[in-house]
């Protein structure tokens, strides 16, 4: 099954400068949580802005460069390569950036969101969605306060109809 994760501003914003436009340490002990033990698929820039595999995962960076390498990655160069790579039994997460969501998004039959209650300057913005195919089945309100200086929640949403490919 494949999956997102990602959190996102009201704008949509995800990132800046292949950054994260905000400080929220909850979010990344979600993320850490929800993501140990399985294979997460990236682009390369989001592995170039990370500077290394991430511990405890199968890391699948896809790219179109032909001779790309990263130590302790698996490279995909399409969306096929990466289809073939992942167990389908096993959960695998999407963690960015704006155009390899765009890209796996009607493969998603899962979404991961962090959503910040507040507009952020950006340059990478999550892809809109029908909201009609998805439903939210689970939201956790995150806790506000000087380490996590945002209004958020985790939320929950799965495919609700099946043109998922």
């Amino acid at each position: 099954m494949l999956s997102s994760i990602f959190a996102m501003g009201q704008n949509r914003v995800i990132g800046r400068d292949n950054q994260l436009p905000w400080r929220l340490p909850e979010d990344l002990k979600y993320f850490r949580r929800i993501t140990t033990g399985h294979a997460i698929i990236m682009g390369r820039k989001t592995y170039e802005s990370i500077g290394k595999p991430l511990p405890n995962r199968r890391n699948i960076v896809l790219t179109t460069q032909e001779n790309y390498k990263a130590d302790g990655c698996e490279i995909a160069h399409s969306i096929e390569e990466v289809l073939a790579l992942i167990d389908h039994k096993e959960e695998a997460f999407i963690i960015g950036g704006a155009e390899i969501y765009k890209l796996l998004l009607p493969f998603t039959s899962k979404m991961y969101i962090t959503k910040i209650g507040q507009e952020f300057e950006g340059d990478a913005f999550f892809p809109a969605f029908d909201e009609s195919e998805w439903a939210l089945v689970e939201v956790t309100p995150g806790v506000q306060n000087e380490e996590n200086p945002y209004q958020y929640e985790f939320q929950i949403y799965v495919r609700s109809v099946t043109n998922c490919k």
